[in-house]
């Protein structure tokens, strides 16, 4: 059975410096070790240490504010704007002046997801998402934004991306095959139909899926819908319910502020094969 619960339901426990920490996935909530989720709170001068064990794999989102990520490479200004791939090994400190929000993740392990990743560990990188290229849906006014995939980030071990529906736009019935996965709702309500059983999102909620569980989403109200999805492993595949209208994601040539994205991708569809690799 899918996971569905809000952060606001998570006590947040002490944590480093005027920084508090909420357990959203872990072995408890899920019953695998596929994936850890955790939501930091920096208040003013607050500060975390991050120490990612060798064996494992980690990313972290900023949902507000601004911080500094200082790690072996040097540091980093990241805001609301970014997302940042922390390799194995990674050691290091997340501040922030004047407070922020931070989705971190952990895969253990990773290396069982991705046949290359002892021999090639991916390295630190941190993107902005609001230059990377918007994927218009074929058939209704949905738009995706690759976050984490094989090719930006050197790892088949997880992939992400960022999903916009507008009001009236509602997604086709399919599973997943090959991997778990978790959506976290960042604004705008919206309905998740989990083996055909309605529950109302709003920002914050969180979403897990098992392999082979049937899901599609619905925007609802008058404002956009707008979650971050990740899976892991990063690659798998799509299978969707008989007649359902298979999505084409076409290029726009734009990113999410209507300028030039950084790259280009190439028009895919979403039907019945491997994820893909290419993006």
């Amino acid at each position: 059975m899918p996971v569905v619960f809000n952060q606001d339901d998570v006590p947040a426990a002490p944590a480093g410096r005027n920084a508090s920490v909420q357990p959203l996935l872990d072995t408890a909530t899920t019953g695998s070790d596929n994936v850890r989720l955790v939501r930091w709170t920096l208040e003013n001068d607050g500060a975390m240490a991050i120490e990612v064990r060798r064996p494992d794999l980690a990313w972290l989102q900023i949902l507000t504010g601004t911080t500094s990520l200082a790690g072996p490479a040097g540091a980093a200004v990241l805001s609301d704007v970014h997302l940042a791939l922390l390799p194995p090994g990674f050691s290091g400190r997340i501040e922030s002046a004047a407070g922020a929000v931070v989705l971190y993740a952990e895969v253990p392990e990773a290396a069982r997801f991705d046949a290359a990743f002892a021999e090639r560990p991916p390295r630190f990188r941190a993107i902005d998402w609001t230059r990377e290229p918007v994927l218009d849906a074929e058939h209704d006014a949905r738009k995706r934004i690759y976050m984490v995939t094989p090719k930006m980030f050197g790892t088949r071990a997880i992939a992400g991306e960022m999903i916009i529906y507008p009001p009236g736009t509602e997604a086709a019935n399919h599973h997943h095959e090959g991997a778990e996965h978790f959506q976290f709702v960042l604004s705008g309500r919206g309905t998740v139909f989990c083996n055909e059983v309605a529950h109302a999102l709003r920002a914050g909620d969180v979403v897990y899926n098992y392999p082979h569980e049937r899901h599609y989403f619905r925007c609802e109200g008058d404002e956009d819908f707008v979650f971050v999805e990740f899976f892991v492993p990063g690659i798998f595949k799509t299978v969707w319910a008989d007649d359902a209208p298979v999505c084409t994601w076409l290029p726009s040539g734009r990113n999410i502020e209507g300028g030039a994205p950084v790259r280009e991708i190439a028009a895919h569809s979403s039907a019945d094969f491997d994820s893909p690799h290419d993006v």
